[in-house]
């Protein structure tokens, strides 16, 4: 009961602050008449301050106001309006901002399969070309035309004085449905129609909206799935869409009419009737989009096969295969094809057809492009223009515009040399030719008199003709090209052509003038000319001495050449840059010395490298001298072909030196013995020092290095390694000594002599080459040689 009384005093105090218009409305107990619609928007804003000042809400507010007769509908309307108003400042929000919304659609899956049988077919690529794709976008705006069904979802939005903002989606009945609104049926309205229906059903609950201060946003948000049939396509079946997809978006999705398909009559069947013909050529040559609509729930595209196919090939830009329908013609094929290309014969096109028995060719003319209607399995062959030319004709030789020009009936000679722009000063004007192609393709010469041509003689200035080729003769080409020759000491020998006045010196010039070793002495060797045969004269060429001086390439006598002359610059006697020789290892002075005289041994060089060091070992010393090219090039021509280049690439890329060993203690007895050898530029002396190891490789147990011991042999050695292994070849082993000398093992009998050993001496074992053993068939054919042998030999003897 208290509870009661605390709310109609709390009822009476709220309802004592509203302006009169209000009291008069709300003052009486009975309130099932009050309108909210007729509240000014400063009524709904001052009971909103007042229920924020004594801290209720609108909410608890509600059984009071349903108790004194208030409809439910008009106390939501209330909630509402008291709801969208913003603050407790009594200003009204009169802007608003409209949630940008993504429209949506639910994941269509489908494979796409290439068919490359049908590639020639003009259309398939449009289908078969995966980069292609016609589904439609989806943040482009919702066209006004699109129809609304169960399963799409719409954005209501209100903004303004007042905001609102819901998503609905159009049920199964094909009704959405608003708060406070109601239901409203929208399936099968545009979506234009939908919303000023919308609009008129709002505007009845919410007055800012009938009145403009309030504006109404209606936007798709997420589009229905729709289901179609292809029939007739490469991949025939039940397909879902989107309710946006179009026709070429269906076929897309099918890849296209199958392989019989047709690609002209197309049907969109819509209500079990056909809605629309559809012909894909129409957008292929045109890009006239007219045909590709809007599909609807439960369209059926049927692709019939085609009725008309024709192949054209040849000299036209897109060759293929083509559709046609019975009233097109030729021109129309052609413009599938997008014409002749730029080298086609376009007088007549050769078609081969088909008759009930057998194949036919015929032939039709330009003038029955328009008219020939090409028939089923009908072949068209554009052929190519032939290489030849109706009015050319060429000039060239010793004229300013050597060239082809056209040609007219009545041109002369005089005629096509005038516009050539006239002969060249060279021009050799007693004589010209024509070439000239005979009615038979073989060709004829006639000669021209130019000079008299050209003064006005129409005798001799010919009538030319098509085809004609002119030639006017230069008086170069009756001269002979003259060479000279010049070799020996200058910077570019070589041949060089010849000039009238040539001298001597402009040759030298010519050249890069004389090398630093070129003597005064100049050798010309000149043919000799004669009508008569001399016998007494043995001379092949005449030559003549001349003297330079080498420090001036311009000489004081200038004398002139003849064609074909050849010039010697010869060498002075003596030029020899200084050359080197290297010596290195255990010498007092190493380094590289100058070849002093043309005899330097090698006790000379070892003595001005100040000698041998107290650590030399004067049984290691040894030149290492390098293979030259010379020497690369003999054994490459001496040696069997199969070795040839794997011994003439060793030499040249890893020995590179030929090694001298040199006695040094034989040649302090004598400087003449034969170990004193003369050096020549680039040779190395290498002197080793003293090491007391020998070092045992190759084929071994243990590669190693073993002190020398004085007396011992080379078993000694071998022994010390572990002996040779199972591959090593003992009786092949050989010793290299410091000074580059080796030696090998010796046998006499069942006698081995093995070499002696010296200090830093190295003992090679090689591998044994390896042998195939003979199988059991060979031993038995051996024995039945040896056995046939010996009964030849008994029979022999008894």
């Amino acid at each position: 009961m208290k509870k009661i009384i605390l709310r109609l005093i709390f009822i009476l105090i709220f309802l004592g602050t509203f302006q009169i218009h209000a009291q008069d409305i709300l003052q009486g107990k009975d309130l099932s008449s009050v309108k909210i619609d007729a509240l000014s928007d400063s009524d709904i804003v001052k009971i909103k301050n007042q229920l924020q000042t004594n801290g209720t809400s609108i909410e608890q507010m509600e059984p009071v106001a349903l108790s004194r007769g208030m409809s439910k509908v008009e106390y939501d309307k209330l909630k509402v309006r008291v709801n969208g108003i913003s603050g407790n400042s009594g200003l009204i929000q009169t802007q608003s901002s409209i949630e940008e919304v993504e429209r949506s659609q639910e994941p269509i899956n489908t494979k796409k399969q290439k068919d490359s049988e049908n590639e020639l077919i003009f259309g398939s690529e449009l289908f078969d070309n995966p980069t292609l794709d016609f589904a439609p976008d989806l943040k482009m705006a919702t066209p006004v035309n699109y129809i609304l069904g169960p399963g799409d979802e719409l954005q209501i939005s209100i903004y303004g004085v007042q905001e609102y903002n819901t998503t609905v989606l159009v049920s199964s009945e094909g009704k959405i449905s608003i708060q406070f609104v109601g239901q409203i049926s929208v399936s099968g309205m545009t979506i234009e129609a939908a919303t000023q229906k919308i609009k008129s059903s709002i505007s009845k609950i919410y007055s800012t909206v009938s009145s403009g201060q309030s504006q109404v946003s209606i936007t798709l948000s997420k589009i229905r799935t729709i289901r179609i049939t292809i029939v007739g396509g490469k991949q025939p079946g039940n397909y879902a869409v989107s309710s946006l997809a179009t026709v070429y978006n269906a076929l897309h999705l099918a890849g296209g009419p199958g392989k019989n398909g047709s690609y002209r009559n197309i049907e969109l069947i819509r209500n079990n009737k056909v809605y629309k013909n559809i012909d894909i050529y129409r957008f292929l040559v045109k890009g006239d989009q007219s045909d590709n609509l809007g599909l609807k729930e439960n369209d059926v595209i049927r692709i019939p096969t085609y009725s008309h196919r024709v192949i054209i090939n040849g000299e036209v830009k897109r060759p293929g295969i083509f559709e046609m329908k019975k009233d097109e013609s030729f021109l129309d094929l052609l413009n599938f094809a997008s014409g002749f290309n730029d080298f086609a014969y376009t007088a007549s096109v050769n078609i081969q057809q088909k008759t009930a028995k057998e194949l036919k060719v015929t032939d039709i003319n330009e003038s029955e492009y328009g008219t020939y209607k090409p028939k089923a399995g009908d072949v068209f062959r554009v052929s190519r223009i032939l290489d030849r030319f109706e009015n050319r004709i060429k000039i060239d030789g010793a004229v300013f515009r050597p060239d082809t020009y056209s040609f007219s009936e009545g041109m002369r000679v005089s005629d096509l040399v005038t516009r050539a722009e006239g002969l060249k000063e060279d021009a050799y004007s007693k004589r010209a030719r024509i070439i000239r192609l005979k009615s038979d393709l073989t060709s004829e010469i006639i000669n021209v008199d130019l000079e008299a041509a050209l003064s006005g003689d129409l005798n001799a200035d010919i009538e030319l003709k098509r085809e004609d080729v002119v030639t006017v003769y230069s008086i170069l080409d009756f001269k002979e090209e003259y060479k000279v020759t010049i070799d020996g000491e200058v910077k570019n020998p070589g041949v060089y052509k010849f000039y009238d006045n040539l001298t001597l010196n402009d040759l030298v010039v010519q050249v890069g003038g004389l090398t630093g070793s070129a003597a005064k002495r100049v050798e010309i060797a000149r043919m000799i000319k004669s009508d008569e045969i001399n016998n007494n004269d043995p001379r092949r060429v005449e030559v003549i001495n001349l003297e330079l001086t080498p420090e001036n390439n311009e000489q004081v006598k200038n004398y002139i050449l003849m064609p074909f002359d050849v010039i010697n610059i010869r060498r002075v006697a003596v030029y020899e840059k200084p050359q080197l020789v290297e010596i290195s290892g255990a010498v007092t002075y190493p380094g590289k010395y100058v070849l002093a005289n043309k005899k330097e041994t090698v006790y000379s060089i070892v003595i001005r490298a100040g000698g041998l060091t107290s650590i030399a070992n004067i049984e290691g010393m040894k030149i290492k001298r390098p293979i030259n090219k010379d020497q690369l090039s003999e054994i490459a021509n001496t040696s069997v072909d199969s070795l040839k280049d794997d011994l003439v690439n060793k030499l040249k890329n890893e020995v590179k030196y030929a090694t001298i060993p040199v006695n040094w203690e034989e040649i302090l007895k004598d400087t003449n013995h034969y170990s004193n050898v003369t050096l020549f530029p680039g040779d190395k002396i290498e002197v080793s020092t003293f090491n007391e190891g020998v070092k045992v490789v190759g084929n071994v147990l243990l590669t190693s290095e073993i002190p020398y011991r004085k007396g011992k042999n080379f078993n000694y050695y071998l022994s010390a390694v572990g002996g040779v292994n199972s591959k090593g070849w003992k009786r092949k082993a050989y010793i290299i000594y410091p000074n580059g000398k080796a030696a090998t093992i010796g046998s006499f009998l069942f006698f081995r002599s093995y070499p002696k050993v010296l200090p830093d001496s190295q003992i090679v074992v090689p591998e044994k080459p390896e042998t195939t053993k003979m199988s059991t068939g060979e031993w038995v054919s051996i024995g039945s040689v040896i056995t046939s042998l010996a009964l030849l030999i008994v029979t022999a003897f008894r």
